[in-house]
């Protein structure tokens, strides 16, 4: 049942920030179809070229009335804050969002309205949460980032998971692992342009490595402490599947995005509650020299993509540019089946599988991202001005709506 939230004289229920780049017109292809304009909802597109909008809107066929094309442009405060006023909520998929995406919050904050994205970068999650926590708590402008893959399995797989576990012990889990069975899918050149940009962060301002290196960076100023290490970064034997784990790509920001929540609800998990992903490799030798490699690699390519020469002339070459990504027939036939094994404080144990049938970080994701805006638009949600998680913003309302409509499966083993 959709319901209204406090922005009643809002022209749209959600504009789509970014509709010409990649997963930007897979979500406005999700709405199209799902959504169409003037139904159930009411939204619209936004970007900075008409003529590439229009395009994609075209590119689509569409049936019934194309959606309102908005122009703005992510580095005219003007533009912005004409766009910002007239939705309930902001949809944003223009990445990195450290060089794009910071004018878009702050005009959102500045004009009360709600916001959401995929971003997966802490150190600039961290800048928008120091700029504008208080503001934003003052304008009622309810802030939640990382609403796609990352981290929404992660997010709402420990608040289901903790649910379960409150129902039959009456206590949450002391600790929770994410471990990645089976994934398929492939990146974008958004994706990569994020991580590049990290990476050039990082070389020009030494503080940033401190945050990425804080596992509770992302938490409010007074709770950044706790038990949780960094995040694993070796090969590990895991005695609860016996087999061997690897790092998981998407921990860095999923574990932060977990106590984070943790914490903006005031420990519904305890205070010394521990959470750690990682990615199952196998048995054996074989499992253990894969797990090896996963370690590895990603150290080697973050030191050649450091070193200017090496990137222009071995990595960009061989990555996609922004705007391209996936074909859809690798979205349909991609997939991700998670494990989360939670340990209850009488001994036993949980084990919630998550599952999505479309690949991880396009066609789950824009799925998720649309869902996300619309239950801020349009669910009865609780909770107030400030910068959120999907968890702590939305709860069961999202569960749920990942449960009906974005194909995503929570269930216990």
């Amino acid at each position: 049942m959709l319901e209204n939230n406090n922005h009643e004289n809002r022209e749209f229920d959600v504009i789509v920030w970014g509709a010409s780049g990649f997963t930007g017109r897979l979500v406005v292809e999700y709405l199209a179809a799902k959504y169409p304009t003037a139904t159930t909802l009411n939204w619209a597109v936004g970007g900075r070229s008409r003529q590439k909008v229009t395009e994609i809107l075209d590119g689509l066929q569409i049936t019934g009335r194309l959606p309102e094309i908005i122009i703005a442009d992510s580095h005219d405060r003007a533009s912005l804050d004409n766009m910002t006023a007239r939705t309930r909520v902001m949809l944003s998929t223009v990445g990195p969002y450290a060089k794009y995406g910071s004018e878009l919050v702050e005009s959102c904050v500045n004009n009360g309205t709600d916001y959401c994205d995929l971003a997966g970068e802490s150190q600039w999650i961290r800048r928008m949460i120091d700029q504008h926590e208080k503001e934003a708590r003052k304008t009622g402008s309810r802030i939640v980032v990382s609403c796609g893959f990352d981290s929404i399995p992660s997010d709402i797989g420990v608040h289901c998971l903790t649910q379960h576990a409150l129902e039959v012990s009456e206590q949450p889990c002391k600790s929770i692992t994410m471990l990645v069975r089976a994934i398929k899918g492939g990146a974008s050149g958004g994706t990569i342009a994020s991580i590049l940009n990290l990476v050039d962060e990082v070389r020009q301002d030494r503080s940033i490595a401190r945050i990425l290196a804080n596992p509770y960076a992302l938490n409010p100023e007074d709770k950044r402490h706790g038990p949780d290490q960094r995040e694993q970064d070796n090969a590990l034997f895991n005695e609860d599947i016996g087999a061997w784990t690897g790092p998981f790509m998407m921990a860095a920001i999923n574990t932060r995005i977990v106590r984070r929540t943790n914490a903006l609800l005031d420990y519904p998990y305890g205070k010394e509650f521990k959470y750690n992903e990682a990615t199952i490799t196998g048995s054996g030798l074989k499992g253990r020299l894969k797990a090896t490699m996963m370690a590895v690699g990603p150290k080697l390519l973050f030191l050649a993509a450091a070193i200017p020469p090496i990137r222009r002339l071995l990595i960009q070459p061989r990555i996609p540019k922004q705007g391209e990504g996936p074909t859809r027939n690798e979205r349909e036939n991609g997939y991700f089946n998670l494990l989360m094994i939670g340990k209850l404080h009488d001994g036993g144990t949980l084990r919630l599988r998550i599952k999505g049938n479309r690949d991880p970080g396009y066609g789950s994701t824009s799925k998720m991202l649309a869902e996300s805006a619309i239950c801020l638009a349009k669910d009865k949600i609780a909770v107030e001005g400030g910068i959120w998680t999907p968890a702590a913003a939305m709860g069961d309302a999202l569960l749920q709506r990942m449960r009906t409509n974005a194909g995503l499966s929570f269930e216990l083993e």
